[in-house]
């Protein structure tokens, strides 16, 4: 390719920039939740610190509205192989519905680093999220500490296909079974879909056949969360008269901390999640290698510990 530039009269150094130049397009679950904002914190973080470095990167933001949205991100991936981009970085929505487009975009020579939430396929250049059981599991953990190991809980699940949530219900009800055998799983066969609207409707369904018996609920994503939240305050049963543990990455819920209607949150790195993935794709671009696997980490927000400045900077977004 540099023998044809300078034969053609390209100079090494405007070769050299051009090389350097990428389009990477970053395609979230959703742009309405404050979760997906912090991915694309991080991507722009990764995109300045490679211009500091010399490297130019154009970074297009698009994703479907809704996080339910499957046929949306479909075609959203499909129109970025169309425009042949660089490279992407993709949150799937659905584990197995968006495996053909990436696919797709592997053949084209278009790689994709898949972020937050995996998919049944090996065409991604690499996986870099949160483990997801593993917050399912610490989830676990802190219901039956503040119930003691005994009671009723309820799990909320989120919606089918979602990849990162159903690991999370998963490992919740692997670490209840396995270490709090007082504690009974009263429902766990409903979804409360990928809204706060639809996520209250479930709620409430939820609270009015098991408000009197239920002792504590596990939320696993920021929707599901909010819309439990909203009707334990409708039902009565806030201020901890019901335990919350939810899933989620965001100050707003603070002051549902210090009320007491949330009792624990489990938070992921999001900012990180969009930052390596940029920064992923560009390495991929260079024929430089990449982990296969990134674990991001996850971890517990209590009232305790919301001022502690790892926790708080997990809550909002970076200045």
């Amino acid at each position: 390719m540099v023998i044809i530039a300078l034969m053609l009269g390209v100079s090494l150094p405007l070769l050299r920039a051009a090389e350097r130049a990428y389009t990477i397009a970053v395609i979230p679950m959703g742009t309405t939740h404050e979760y997906w904002k912090m991915i694309h914190a991080g991507a722009l973080k990764a995109q300045a610190e490679l211009k500091a470095q010399g490297t130019e990167v154009e970074l297009i933001w698009k994703g479907p509205l809704r996080e339910d949205d499957r046929d949306q991100q479909v075609q959203v991936v499909e129109n970025f192989i169309g425009r042949r981009v660089s490279g992407m970085v993709l949150a799937p929505l659905d584990h197995r519905a968006l495996v053909a487009p990436v696919e797709q975009a592997a053949k084209a020579g278009i790689p994709v680093a898949i972020v937050d939430s995996g998919l049944d396929s090996k065409a991604q250049v690499s996986f870099i999220a949160t483990d997801n059981y593993k917050g399912g599991q610490l989830a676990a953990d802190r219901l039956g500490e503040l119930l003691h190991g005994q009671g009723n809980v309820i799990l909320l699940r989120v919606q089918v296909g979602s990849g990162s949530c159903e690991a999370r219900e998963a490992g919740f009800l692997a670490e209840l079974a396995a270490k709090f055998p007082g504690i009974k799983v009263i429902s766990s066969n409903q979804h409360g879909g990928a809204t706060r609207d639809t996520a209250m409707a479930a709620s409430q369904n939820l609270l009015n056949r098991y408000g009197a018996q239920v002792n504590g609920i596990f939320t696993p994503n920021e929707s599901t969360q909010a819309g439990m939240l909203l009707a334990l305050s409708n039902a009565g049963l806030g201020g901890g008269k019901v335990k919350l543990v939810g899933f989620a990455n965001s100050a707003s819920f603070n002051d549902a901390f210090k009320r007491n209607d949330l009792q624990g949150m489990i938070l992921q790195d999001p900012v990180k999640m969009g930052y390596l993935g940029v920064k992923t794709i560009v390495q991929v671009l260079r024929g430089e290698p990449v982990p296969p696997v990134v674990d991001t980490g996850v971890y517990l927000a209590t009232a305790e510990n919301l001022t502690d400045p790892k926790i708080a900077g997990l809550m909002a977004l970076p200045k």
